[in-house]
């Protein structure tokens, strides 16, 4: 054992007792955020605006500040772009992470000197998290890749700007920087094909312990090797032993990822973002993240079915119980107020607090009432997959709501299959059952007869890759949204069944 890896078992076991100490007393820890944040920004604009000064509990903060999305919060954010001090939170922010808007084009996102810290905190303490309760610490000698957006940056009035996942390889620690790859000019390259033949040029001769990213693309770069090399990446990369994600649920991608690298290999699941870092896996045998209730950000839950309801109840974290679907809605050291970021997440642990996502409060389908949500469609997939042995490389769900032969509206499921079941007709028969076990209203809709089962429609092999490339978000930390209420991203299939 090197005496890398003896140092990083060290570190991970003093990380671990601070972890169980702030995770045991999450009310706690959770008022002492609360209350660092109010003072903190008591002096901004924002903070002026809506009283801070009179903010002396939690029930006083939902007087006077109201849950916002992006839009809402934006004529404060606009005047931080423009170069205006004091407006969110004390000075300006170190940076912008640009993300993709949902109705007026891009939105920055600040990051500031108190948030950065966290994100780069969070990602090392996931690794550190793992090291400790498996062992395991080898990998630190081995070459390790992180499949992201380009570093470069821009300049929008004086604060550098670029995506998150380009502004966090700015902060890699030095003491994996010689591990690190891919390097930075082939980081740089901005088409997302031309950056993976170039990441696979990289790393073919180099011994891989880890490899992250998101799995889709993570996926796209496992088939390239296989297709130059012959090879399974587990023999390829020998001593690949850990993978680590985020963004989307890795579920319905792992019998595809057993299929690339010809092995199973341990996961550790994250839940970043350009507003914060929020959630990892800290436990390989237990469902769901450890949510980071120490990190600078006041955690907010919003039932989610009663999200759209005037004055729905904010629930804090003392508060919340296990398996309701929450809207989560946050305060943090980068000046978002009680912010709404659009996912939404349940609790499958309340010792210590554990989340997984269930989906986003945007992305669903409701067209007759039904309100399907991310992890149904998702759990009906992995649980029809097992079942018939296939392998599914992507899919997507859209209502049909008019079809053209006037028979009754539908869901209709879009399908790459990485390999095909036997029969589809059984298949799309179970796909259904396991779906309406998932929502009532759903299986109501089906015996009432005002939906029919669903339509499964096949998409050729790389056709969603192909969809997100004419749409311009082939690669980095895009993901093809897994269900919507319209058929915007509706694909053109080759049969339906």
């Amino acid at each position: 054992m090197s005496i890398k890896s003896i140092a990083a078992k060290v570190f991970a076991a003093i990380i671990d007792r601070q972890t169980r100490k702030w995770s045991t007393q999450p009310v706690a820890t959770q008022e002492k955020v609360f209350k660092d944040l109010i003072k903190t920004a008591r002096d901004t604009a924002f903070g002026k605006a809506h009283s801070f000064q009179d903010i002396d509990s939690y029930a006083t903060f939902i007087d006077k500040v109201p849950v916002r999305d992006y839009e809402e919060l934006r004529p404060f954010v606009d005047r931080v772009v423009a170069g205006e001090s004091d407006i969110l939170w004390p000075g300006q922010p170190l940076y912008y992470a640009k993300t993709s808007g949902t109705t007026s084009g891009a939105k920055y996102i600040p990051i500031t000197k108190e948030s950065m810290p966290e994100h780069v905190k969070a990602a090392r303490n996931a690794i550190l998290s793992y090291i400790h309760e498996t062992g395991k610490a080898t990998f630190v000698d081995h070459k390790m890749i992180f499949l992201q957006g380009s570093p470069e940056m821009e300049d929008k009035n004086g604060v550098q700007l670029g995506r998150l996942s380009g502004i966090v390889a700015h902060y890699v620690p030095g003491y994996l920087q010689k591990n690190r790859l891919p390097s930075w000019k082939t980081n740089c390259i901005e088409d997302w094909e031309t950056k993976v033949e170039a990441i696979i040029d990289e790393t073919l001769p180099e011994n891989m312990g880890i490899i992250s990213g998101i799995p889709s693309w993570v996926q796209m770069y496992f088939e390239r090797i296989i297709q130059r090399t012959g090879k399974k990446v587990g023999d390829v990369f020998p001593n690949f032993n850990l993978f680590i994600y985020g963004g989307v649920n890795f579920e319905p991608y792992k019998p595809k990822f057993e299929q690339l690298i010809g092995r199973k290999v341990d996961s550790i699941e994250l839940f970043p973002a350009s507003e914060g870092f929020f959630a990892y896996q800290d436990k390989q045998d237990v469902k769901g993240m450890l949510l980071l209730l120490d990190a600078g950000i006041f955690y907010e839950f919003i039932p989610a079915n009663l999200f759209f309801e005037e004055n729905a109840p904010r629930l804090t974290i003392g508060e919340v119980e296990i398996g309701v679907n929450y809207v989560l809605i946050i305060s943090t050291t980068a000046g978002l107020w009680a912010y709404n970021i659009g996912d939404t997440i349940a609790f499958t642990s309340t010792d210590p607090y554990r989340v997984i996502v269930t989906g986003r409060i945007k992305h669903y389908i409701s067209a007759s009432g039904e309100h399907v949500i991310g992890k149904e469609v998702e759990h009906a997939m992995k649980e029809a997959a097992q079942i018939h042995n296939v392998v599914i490389n992507e899919f997507t769900v859209a209502p049909q709501l008019a079809p053209p032969d006037g028979q009754l509206p539908y869901h209709e499921w879009f399908i790459e299959f990485g390999e095909q079941p036997n029969d589809l007709e059984e298949f799309k028969t179970t796909l259904d059952l396991k779906m309406r076990a998932q929502n009532s209203y759903y299986d109501d809709l089906i015996v009432g007869k005002i939906l029919q089962p669903l339509v499964l429609s096949q998409v050729p092999q790389n056709g969603f890759k192909q969809y997100m490339k004419t749409i311009g978000k082939l690669g980095g930390q895009n993901k093809l949204p897994r269900l919507s209420n319209d058929r915007k991203i509706a694909l053109i299939p080759e049969q339906s069944y």
